[in-house]
């Protein structure tokens, strides 16, 4: 007695295998982007937890009405170095000022990104992403920029 065994014949598997070839193309450029959109998305809400701790800065600053005060405190009773004037209120690009306002663990490390200071601006770039993979801030006109795209990320 002859037994009849079923299976898929090589036309079929090739086939099969062409098909997941085709799926595996498709989507396996979308799969290596990940890292630049991570670290895109990474600047962006650095971004607006700055635009956040300079607005908050700022409320309290002109809150207390003394438009002569350099340091502003906070609820949690940090300290803030701050411009003054009536239109300042904008925390420094210092440790003491943008960095204890977002709670900076030194002049160089502040929550997951490296940053540095020059010429009053504040330069936030995500440790181990392109040096363009940026987000500034300059404390004369207390303006956020996040310059992190996926094209330079």
């Amino acid at each position: 007695m002859r037994s009849n065994q079923g299976g898929f014949t090589l036309v079929e598997l090739v086939v099969v295998i062409v098909i997941l070839g085709i799926l595996a193309a498709t989507a396996f450029p979308r799969f290596i982007n990940l890292t630049s959109d991570a670290r895109a998305a990474a600047a962006a809400g650095m971004a607006g937890g700055l635009r956040s701790a300079v607005t908050l800065v700022q409320a309290r600053y002109q809150a207390t009405g003394n438009f002569a005060a350099v340091t502003v405190t906070m609820a949690d009773s940090t300290t803030v170095a701050v411009s003054t004037g009536a239109t300042g209120g904008f925390p420094t690009a210092a440790l003491t000022g943008v960095g204890n306002a977002m709670r900076c663990e030194s002049a160089t490390a502040c929550n997951g990104f490296g940053w540095a200071v020059a010429a009053g601006v504040a330069t936030f770039t995500q440790i181990g992403a392109p040096v363009a993979c940026n987000v500034t801030y300059d404390s004369a006109t207390g303006t956020v920029t996040n310059n992190a795209t996926t094209v330079n990320c």
